[in-house]
């Protein structure tokens, strides 16, 4: 082998040890499985409580035990186990019970997944007033941390996981935080994996939070999942789950069909089955968001007056 040969060689396995190590600490994203149905979850074996006070969620709710809901608007279905408690509040889709023992098993097989190699570990503990970004992997704070008036910046295309707790014990605490994707990323693709409680105040949380204890918020928005190995708390908070794509859709998370359940909406399989205008497909079907409306059809029905084009309706 001549000089040449070998280098090249050698620049090969440099090059495949590179990628080999690229692949190793990426992060992948967990099978929600049936957990994933749900916008808001309280999932520890039984006794489960999810409770919510002057709060607007636009997803499922579940729970292993109660469901308490107060001065509240659920856009989704409640699957419990326990009591409904309903005071002043909608529920636009239906109620049942139980909650399948299914969900609560691929919540914990979800939260267990997401015990990937780190391949960035922070020790601060506390970010008062002071912006952090990180790019996409697998970031890990060995114990607790909080964010207080502090921006979190998301780089890259993800998936982004956090694990707040690794050396056993951790909470995630954010007053007055937010999260930003600095390249328009999916939201539903980020996963916070905490050992202990979560809280949040005053924030614009953007992600799935797999909590080991209670998850706990207060005013502000949530956009993703709040999953739950103990209770579920809300007071005037906004919560847009994953099935749901928000204006300026900053959300593109789907809900597929899992092991003969479906809580959600496969918007995607609605599409596919309709087409725009009168007389050629299904009336209030919107086939492919093109007004970027997630809360109405841009379809027409058959009351629109002649001579618009596009139109098949026998109406002349």
């Amino acid at each position: 082998m001549n000089h040449l040969q070998k280098h090249f060689s050698a620049s090969l396995i440099a090059l495949a040890a590179l990628f080999s190590t690229s692949w190793a600490q990426a992060a992948t994203a967990p099978d929600m499985g049936v957990a994933g149905d749900f916008a808001v979850l309280s999932a520890p074996a039984s006794g489960g409580a999810v409770s919510t006070t002057g709060s607007s969620i636009t997803g499922n709710v579940g729970s292993s035990g109660a469901v308490t809901l107060t001065d509240s608007t659920i856009t989704g279905n409640v699957v419990l186990t326990g009591a409904l408690t309903n005071t002043g509040s909608t529920i636009s889709g239906t109620t049942t019970t139980p909650l399948p023992a299914q969900v609560v098993t691929d919540f914990d097989t979800a939260y267990a997944a997401l015990n990937q190699t780190c391949t960035q570990t922070i020790n601060e503990v506390a970010f008062t007033g002071v912006p952090l970004s990180v790019n996409s992997g697998v970031i890990c704070f060995p114990a607790a941390v909080t964010f207080t008036n502090s921006v979190l910046t998301l780089n890259g295309n993800g998936p982004w996981i956090f694990r707040v707790g690794t050396a056993g014990t951790g909470a995630l605490t954010g007053t007055s935080f937010s999260m930003v994707m600095a390249n328009g990323g999916n939201a539903c693709n980020v996963f916070w994996q905490v050992a202990e409680a979560a809280k949040m105040t005053d924030s614009v949380f953007q992600g799935n939070i797999l909590a080991g204890a209670a998850i706990t918020t207060t005013r502000g928005t949530f956009a993703g999942r709040a999953l739950a190995k103990a209770a579920v708390t809300m007071s005037g908070t906004i919560v847009t789950g994953c099935d749901t794509v928000p204006p300026g859709g900053a959300l593109v998370c789907k809900v597929e069909e899992r092991h003969g359940h479906h809580y959600g909406h496969d918007k995607d399989k609605d599409h596919k089955k309709c087409n725009q205008g009168v007389g050629n497909g299904p009336e209030g079907c919107d086939p492919g968001n093109s007004n970027n409306n997630p809360w109405g059809s841009n379809d027409e029905d058959d009351d629109y007056k002649p001579g618009n084009p596009g139109r098949k309706g026998d109406r002349r």
